[in-house]
């Protein structure tokens, strides 16, 4: 899942290289109190006073965080971009791991031990990060302030007057944050630190698509269309006036110095390169990264080994369902008929959208099947924004919040639609939905006995393993009864291996972008457009498509090695509610959860 949430759940480890409040000596005296309480204060307490801090600190350094999780209070506010800020935040990464020093593992108890472990894992990765300059690459096809911003409007409450005036006084402060975004390109652009030129051959229009002439056709004014029941009319007039004046006046002038500098200098100025390791210390970032997506010590070689073997073994089982569809010619041929026959494409957008919400809705009542704790955030379907459809890939998960009332939303991509292929979507839908993300993100937010960076943060490899696993899970749920549906799951699954080897190819192994888009054509059946916006995420996200595999794997190592170890007692539910009930954790974490949970099983 390309997701919002792909780099959402990522936020917490991204703010801790990048930015810092003005507030920072009144949470350092915070911090202070809390090391200087030891011998006075149970450490158990310490920690947990420890975990409120910095939970407090990151929600103040990251107002849209705040925003996207429902927390209220930073509503107007955007995060400090300022080459000072970055410096000073970087300065104070270890900040807590001092305080944490102080406390004693031993006296925690056990929840409060793994808390610590992960706690101090995240605090140490950002520690090693903080040498890459990650805040320099602040625009990509996929993400930055062109889109993003957007998204932050569409995720704040619109239901009162105080809501919409947040509203307002975010769009005034926007146009701030976009000149702190100018600047840091900018200085990429002296330091050689930028994405690949090639990927960023869609930006500049994407800006324009955020600026129409009509103000209210913006994607960053779409609240004052929809105001609450509790604003009144005169109120509502009022308040988009303002909107208006201030899109007018502040922040559509912003966007044009964006667009201009994007067109005139940096597209022109970018490199040319496409490995991460052609970057400045590009080699050891590379690697920083494989590590804090896989949460694995795999390296590049052995990760394109374990995809190249992956690959292998799914084409045995595509010429399997090949050849039960009646299909005569060979995998190839049949690739070019999944990607071309109009039997397989709906024709308007709606129908395409109508077709998703019912897979998903024929998945729920399957779920009591597979698992006993379910989530209680709702979820629906929505089509990808208009004015990032071409560039974005299939489909993604934005998670809900609980505490602004926002449900969750799988978003389908409903542009081109000849790219968009009935047999892959019960697949999808059962990775973006249930039992795939919203299943285990929301059951995760709801877990109100951990600490907020666990209910809130998340480790790729688990998340997006966790996803892909789900769309496994579609045979025992009734699915993939249709063999083009069963070669749409394996093109899912393929789609993740061929991610291990062309991601490791082309950061590591000297592989161009078009190895890679031959690769990925060869072996998987998804449209030549898929392919090359898929490729082109991960030459500008290094490492994080390499989660997804890894992640399924383990997942389904540990299912293999708890159905022998337990033979009849083995009870499908119990053990995906074990995988959950945890939140998102590092693989050797999970794998020691699952296995003490076998034991503790074992003894009845």
């Amino acid at each position: 899942m390309r997701s919002k949430f792909r780099f959402v759940f990522l936020i917490m480890a991204a703010t801790a290289l990048t930015v810092i409040s003005a507030r920072a000596d009144d949470y350092d005296a915070q911090f202070q109190a809390i090391a200087a309480a030891k011998g006075r204060t149970a450490d158990g307490e310490r920690l947990q006073a420890l975990f409120k801090v910095e939970w407090a600190y990151t929600l103040s350094v990251a107002p849209e965080f705040a925003t996207y999780i429902g927390a209220a209070g930073y509503e107007t506010k955007w995060t400090d971009l300022t080459a000072a800020a970055i410096a000073e935040r970087k300065r104070l990464t270890s900040r807590p791991l001092a305080v944490l020093a102080t406390i004693e593992r031993a006296a925690l108890s056990a929840s409060e031990r793994v808390s610590y472990d992960l706690f101090k894992r995240q605090l140490e990765e950002a520690v090693e990060g903080a040498r890459f300059p990650a805040e320099l690459v602040q625009v990509t096809q996929l993400n930055g302030v062109h889109q993003d911003a957007a998204q932050v409007f569409a995720t704040m409450p619109t239901a009162t007057v105080a809501q919409l005036e947040a509203q307002v006084a975010r769009l005034r402060a926007l146009p701030q944050q976009v000149d702190q975004v100018i600047a840091l390109l900018a200085d990429g652009l002296t330091r050689g630190v930028t994405p690949p030129q090639i990927t960023l051959r869609d930006v500049p229009q994407q800006v324009l698509n955020q600026i129409p002439a009509d103000p209210l056709q913006s994607p960053l004014l779409g609240g004052f269309n929809r105001p609450g029941a509790g604003v009144s009319g005169e109120e509502a007039a009022r308040l988009k006036t303002e909107a208006m004046q201030a899109y007018r006046m502040e922040v559509k002038p912003a966007f044009e110095r964006l667009h201009a500098f994007l067109a005139e200098k940096y597209l022109p100025g970018a490199r040319t390169t496409t490995a991460a390791s052609a970057l400045p210390d590009g080699q050891a970032w590379y690697a920083w990264r494989v590590k804090t997506e896989t949460s694995t010590d795999l390296t590049p070689q052995q990760i394109h080994d374990i995809g190249l073997a992956e690959v292998k073994r799914i084409r045995a089982e595509m010429e399997r369902v090949k050849t039960a569809t009646g299909f005569k010619g060979t995998l190839a041929e049949f690739f070019g008929f999944l990607r071309t026959d109009p039997q397989f494409f709906f024709i308007d957008k709606e129908e395409l959208l109508r077709a998703y919400r019912d897979i998903a809705k024929r998945a729920d009542p399957q779920l009591i099947k597979l698992f006993r704790t379910l989530p209680r955030t709702p979820y629906g379907v929505l089509p990808v924004p208009s004015y990032a459809e071409k560039s974005q890939t299939t489909a993604y998960y934005y998670p809900g919040a609980a505490e602004s009332g926002r449900a969750g939303y799988f978003f389908a991509n409903t542009y081109a639609l000849n790219t968009r292929p009935k047999w892959e979507m019960e697949a999808l839908t059962l990775h973006e939905a249930v039992p795939g993300h919203h299943l285990q993100i929301s059951i995760a937010q709801e877990l109100g006995s951990l600490p907020d960076f666990r209910r809130w943060g998340g480790y790729t490899a688990f998340v997006e393993g966790w996803g892909l696993y789900s769309e496994s899970l579609g045979e025992e749920m009734g699915f993939y009864t249709d063999p083009y549906a069963k070669f749409g799951q394996l093109t899912y699954e393929m789609w993740r291996a061929v991610r291990l080897v062309v991601d490791t190819g082309m950061h590591a192994l000297g592989w161009s972008r078009a190895q890679a888009i031959e690769f990925f054509k060869d072996n998987a059946g998804k449209s030549e457009h898929d392919i090359v916006v898929e490729v082109d995420r991960y030459i500008v996200w290094p490492g994080q498509a390499l989660a997804y595999k890894l992640g399924e794997l383990k997942i389904k190592e540990l299912r293999a090695f708890a159905t022998q170890a337990l033979g009849a007692k083995f009870d499908v539910r119990a053990f995906h509610d074990e995988v959950l009930r945890h939140g998102a954790v590092p693989l050797s974490v999970l794998d020691g959860n699952i296995r003490e949970w076998v034991v503790a099983q074992q003894r009845g």
